[in-house]
């Protein structure tokens, strides 16, 4: 199917003869492999996340959490070696990053890059108009737009003025990744170890924030890459997915993050003989 056919759903006959329309996952993972530097790092991931959903991935340092993000973000220095990426039916796999990005895929980076000489405003305004495929839009459009959703995330307005990331604090790096999901609208977000680095109270900042994106774009899509489980406190996911070595070795509710706080990884580690 080419780009133009693009379509989120397909239909089926039912018993009674009428056709009932079955949406498509959001984004779906199918037998996933990648390497990067000539070593393997996802050893057949498979991954259904629908409209609406929030997944947290967890795992042990090395397990390949960040991989995922960064493989379906399209990072050129990740080589899909085998399996599909379906976004919304399509397969995205041979898209460039900026291609996933229009289509909708949203990363918030660990460590968000300053970018000196450049104000957030004048970001956002680029990052919106290539996400909404415009040459231009309209300074004061943004304005208005940015400035209705730094009061909702409680952020001072003069940090629009601000260059990107230039002297933030962590906490403010990361709520500005939450700016930008926020104004972007994004099918799926990944949050990608979003907590690193917070203290408890930032942390709840950002988790508010998230909520309040959410609340505004229920179809979102959310993965979250973490360690901990206090961020699950605060976005209780739907599914939690255990990482080990490049696969997914377990699936279940937020019940299963609360395990791992109390039980560690040793469940779920090869055992050596």
């Amino acid at each position: 199917m080419g780009r133009t056919g693009l379509v989120a759903a397909f239909s089926r006959q039912c018993t009674t003869g009428r056709l009932l329309a079955v949406s498509a996952p959001l984004l779906e993972l199918r037998n996933l492999h990648c390497e990067a530097d000539g070593a393997n790092i996802l050893r057949g991931v498979d991954l259904v996340v629908n409209e609406g959903e929030v997944h947290a991935l967890m795992g042990p340092n090395g397990a390949g959490k960040s991989t995922i993000a960064n493989v379906v973000m399209g990072h050129p220095g990740y080589t899909l070696s085998a399996g599909d990426i379906l976004l919304k039916g399509e397969n995205i796999a041979a898209w460039s990053p900026d291609e996933r990005a229009r289509a909708g895929i949203f990363l918030a980076f660990q460590y968000p890059e300053a970018i000196s000489g450049v104000s957030v405003v004048q970001f956002l305004r680029q990052a919106i108009a290539a996400r909404k495929g415009l040459d231009e839009l309209s300074v004061l459009e943004v304005r208005l737009d940015l400035m209705e959703w730094m009061d909702r995330l409680g952020m001072d307005p003069a940090f629009a003025e601000r260059h990107l990331n230039d002297g933030f604090s962590g906490g403010e790096r990361k709520r500005n990744e939450i700016l930008q999901m926020a104004l972007l609208e994004p099918a799926i977000a990944f949050l990608d170890e979003t907590d690193s680095g917070l203290d408890i109270d930032a942390l709840r900042v950002v988790a508010r924030g998230v909520r309040t994106v959410r609340n505004e774009h229920p179809a979102m899509g959310v993965i979250v890459v973490t360690h901990y489980v206090k961020l699950l406190e605060e976005i209780e996911p739907d599914q939690v997915h255990i990482l080990v070595d490049g696969q997914i070795v377990e699936s279940g509710d937020a019940d299963l993050a609360q395990r791992i706080e109390h039980e560690g990884y040793d469940a779920w580690r090869p055992v050596s003989l």
